[in-house]
């Protein structure tokens, strides 16, 4: 019997350890923080440095936007550009046209990490000065304008939008029907549809298709139309993450525009959430508008009256909409609800209660989008549609896939479809585990809230099935807001840089000899252009970035 408590008590000191129950602090995560300090705006010669980073991004998204003309992700039918003698022949010269289009992405992560000595200074330091949050705003807008107009770039996505949304405008459920099967095998819209969706229901929320379907009743069968409605939608998510971005980060005790610098300006929200025409602008950004929502009435309300009350289901309604685009960010709910039963206690009738005034508020949202959308609860079961794509960068996936193919060359078969089958299924408990310790760590006050649901949205994406490029912004934009030593911005800002810059500008579709001639083309190009520019760009570090004097923090983290 003795020997059995022994068991029994050794088992659940490991429980409660493994948990980050009965340890002081969260010493693996509470190295990617610390509070930033102010410092003083840039100097005259700083601001013409500035203004030369400005344009060099400004000159590169204008490269890609000119280059996706020829071979940017362009409609089957409808291209306005065929034909045309002066604007057709990038469509003509692939090779020139994605050269192109790699010396401005080159050069767009180039602007970026230049843009970074003023932001952050250096991943283990602070900057000397800082640009201001007007200058950097403005830099965005610059950068944001030409992908804004371009074609749309690095994915055909949005032409999957558009057939989703007429099927959904034609009374037809979509959670239910492929483009082919609810439009037509020869629709204008189920043609520019690539060939792996055609046959698949739509795997968005019903908020996003509710929307869509209004967009398709004003454009129609216009394909030009209707891409603009989706950017202009991908824009206002781009402009709801800089809206809440720096509030967020003043909490955390973090530089707004070092949050913006690494959350807003980054290559890939430039290059997919704009040029790629993403709902998960739209998800992020909203899930980002309801955290700060729910922070202010949980951390800035002294006491809880009505108005904290409104301003806390106002967030968790804000929250729980984002989830009906992509359901991935009602993951923000649960670090909500344990900031707020921190605030009413932090014991277990505390998280209870916050638990069931959340699952009320988010459950009356859900079924009220989905009852007067009309397209009920069928999103629900296509969620997992994008798991037939095998991803590179999804480490579960890669682990089965190099395993498989392992396996054949060693003439044993191909065993890919079954380690599949094992790697996803212990991927996902380890993003489960991983979730639910940064639950407890906001709950013990270790976290804030908004880095352990950056922690947490960083083991689920990379810890996924599938990984496109644009999901690691799932993780980054809220970690932007926190995370500020050289464990995560190192990662944060190497990634991206690498990633941004092998991305095809509309898949796979060229022939290797264009890829490689392309690439070696581009490295020549800007090579060269570094050469040139060394005593005219801040390439080198001396000068922009320094450690401050000490100054007042931002915030002050919890």
């Amino acid at each position: 019997m003795a020997v059995l408590t022994g068991a029994r008590r050794r088992i659940v000191a490991f429980g409660r350890r493994a948990l980050g129950l009965d340890v002081p602090a969260d010493h693996t995560i509470a190295v990617l923080h610390t509070d930033e300090k102010e410092v003083p705006g840039l100097d005259h010669v700083e601001l013409r440095q500035l203004d030369r980073i400005r344009l060099l991004g400004a000159t590169g998204t204008v490269l890609m936007a000119i280059a996706a003309l020829g071979i940017g992700a362009q409609p089957v039918h409808q291209n306005p550009v065929s034909g045309v003698r002066v604007l057709g022949i990038f469509a003509r010269a692939h090779t020139g046209s994605l050269a192109m289009c790699m010396v401005g992405s080159a050069i767009v992560v180039l602007a970026w990490l230049l843009l970074g000595r003023f932001a952050i200074g250096s991943l283990g330091g602070s900057p000397r000065h800082r640009v201001s949050r007007s200058q950097l705003d403005r830099t965005l807008l610059l950068w944001i304008l030409p992908l804004s107009v371009a074609p749309p770039l690095f994915s055909n996505d949005v032409y999957s939008y558009l057939a989703q949304s007429e099927i959904a405008g034609r009374g037809i459920d979509p959670y239910s029907e492929g483009p082919v099967a609810g439009l037509g095998i020869d629709n204008v819209l189920t043609n520019n549809v690539p060939t792996i969706w055609r046959d698949t229901p739509a795997p968005y929320g019903p908020l996003f298709l509710w929307v869509g379907r209004g967009i398709a009743e004003l454009t129609g069968e216009n394909i030009i139309a209707g891409v603009w409605a989706h950017r202009a939608l991908a824009l206002a998510g781009v402009a709801l993450i800089v809206w809440a971005l720096p509030r967020l980060s003043v909490r955390c005790g973090v530089a707004p525009v070092s949050a913006l610098w690494l959350g807003a300006c980054n290559p890939l929200v430039l290059f997919h959430l704009v040029g790629g025409v993403h709902n998960d602008a739209l998800m992020l950004g909203l899930m980002l508008a309801g955290l700060e929502f729910c922070l202010r009435a949980i951390e800035d309300s002294p006491i809880f009256d009505a108005r904290t009350y409104a301003l806390l289901i106002g967030g968790v309604v804000t929250i729980t909409l984002s989830s009906t685009i992509k359901f991935t960010s009602i993951i923000a709910l649960g670090f909500v609800g344990m900031a707020l039963a921190r605030r009413w206690g932090a014991g277990p009738w505390s998280v209870l209660r916050a638990a069931l005034l959340l699952a009320l508020v988010a459950g009356v949202t859900t079924v009220a989008i989905s009852a007067v959308s009309g397209l009920g609860f069928g999103w629900l079961y296509t969620l997992n549609t994008a798991s037939a794509v095998r991803s590179w960068m999804s480490l579960p996936t890669a682990l089965g896939v190099i395993t498989g193919f392992g396996g054949v060359l060693l003439g044993l078969g191909d065993h890919t479809t079954a380690l599949l089958s094992i790697t996803r299924p212990i991927a996902a408990l380890g993003a489960a585990f991983i979730a639910l310790r940064m639950l407890v760590a906001t709950n013990t006050g270790r976290l804030h809230p908004v880095g352990a649901l950056g922690v947490a949205l960083g083991a689920i994406v990379l810890l996924f099935p599938v990984v496109q490029p644009w999901y690691l912004l799932w993780a980054i934009v809220p970690l932007a807001a926190w995370a500020t030593r050289p464990a995560f911005r190192g990662p944060a800002v190497v990634v991206p840089a690498i990633v941004s810059v092998i991305a095809m500008p509309r898949g796979a579709e060229f022939e290797v000899f264009q890829i490689v001639g392309a690439a070696v083309a581009g490295v020549i190009v800007v090579v060269l252009f570094v050469v040139l520019t060394k005593n005219r760009l801040p390439w080198r570090r001396t000068g922009v970035s320094a450690p401050s004097q000490p100054a007042n923090a931002y915030g002050v983290t919890s």
